[in-house]
């Protein structure tokens, strides 16, 4: 397992990777016991590890202003139901948000919104796998594990919100 910092202009992010490709992005600042154990214990520090040069591109990218899809290997763990809704965030467009029922609607689980808020709490490849991109049935910019404010500043970038937010 290796492990890199990269500087964004939100702040700097962390990045694990394994042989399989991508297995975690976190803002630094927020990287918690949410996080596996296993990548906080096995990981070297390594900027030269082939996964990370071609983040760092789609990064720069990103926040160059691109909406280039992300065409990076990334395997994140977690339960099925956690990877059928991580699936799901990976389909909405950039410039574009949907809500936590709409989701769970869509996955055949219409009652549980919370569940899925759950599962998205606990994506682990932050960006990558758009999270920031699900809002509140009334439009408000609930939980993101970067920040709220780091929310806000995406979806402005995506021109999913006005500027007004």
């Amino acid at each position: 397992m290796d492990r890199t910092d990269i500087p964004t202009p939100l702040g700097t992010v962390t990045a694990f990777a394994d042989s399989r490709g991508l297995t975690g992005l976190y803002f630094k600042e927020y990287m918690t016991v949410e996080i596996p154990r296993k990548l906080t214990d096995l990981s070297e520090l390594r900027d030269d590890a082939g996964y990370f040069l071609s983040l760092r591109r789609w990064l720069a990218d990103y926040f160059a202003g691109s909406n280039r899809p992300v065409d990076l290997p990334l395997v994140p763990e977690g339960t099925p139901f956690q990877r059928r809704v991580w699936e799901r965030l990976r389909s909405i467009p950039y410039g574009e948000t949907c809500t936590y029922g709409e989701i769970a609607r869509e996955l055949g689980k219409a009652k549980s919104a919370q569940a899925v808020g759950g599962a998205v709490g606990r994506n682990p490849l932050m960006l990558l796998i758009p999270c920031h991109r699900v809002i509140g049935s009334d439009g408000s910019l609930t939980g993101y594990a970067g920040g709220i404010e780091r929310k806000k500043a995406l979806l402005e970038r995506e021109g999913a919100l006005g500027t007004d937010g």
